[in-house]
């Protein structure tokens, strides 16, 4: 059986909110899900101590060259992740396709990825619109302190 997360991160990949902050943002993204139609398996924050990717799963096929335009492969950043873990003191990375060390959030990938040292995330959220929209993510920023951006994830 597969897994569909809706993952809240931070715009700036070193940010973290106070404990309370996480504590307010995990609940409220928790009642966006408690309609009468609605339904959530999970919902959790963590803290990484190093910038983490926070990435798309499945849905993510196609990564493309920042400095080049180059396809890369998937599996690329896949033998990356398993070489270092998901948690990178470096950003920095040399690219298959050019050669260019280039950062790994500059590469453009197919659906949206991120960096981060916190997420909020929902796990199997069922709704009638799935992700959260414009006004809902201003409320979880409100309640964190800072803006998020949204990462939709299939395993």
């Amino acid at each position: 059986m597969s897994d569909g997360y809706i993952r809240l991160i931070p715009t700036d990949r070193e940010w973290q909110p106070t404990p309370e902050g996480a504590a307010a943002a995990t609940a409220c993204v928790a009642r966006l899900f408690s309609g009468p139609e609605d339904d959530v398996e999970e919902v959790e924050y963590e803290f990484y101590d190093r910038v983490t990717l926070i990435d798309a799963g499945e849905n993510t096929t196609r990564i493309s060259c920042s400095n080049c335009n180059g396809d890369l492969d998937v599996e690329w950043l896949n033998d990356l992740i398993e070489e270092n873990g998901e948690s990178f003191d470096s950003m920095d990375v040399s690219v298959p396709c050019c050669g260019a060390v280039v950062s790994l959030d500059s590469l453009r990938y197919d659906w949206p990825v991120g960096f981060a040292r916190f997420e909020v995330s929902a796990m199997n959220p069922t709704r009638a619109k799935y992700e959260l929209d414009a006004e809902e993510l201003a409320d979880v920023t409100a309640l964190l302190g800072h803006p998020v951006a949204q990462i939709v994830a299939h395993y």
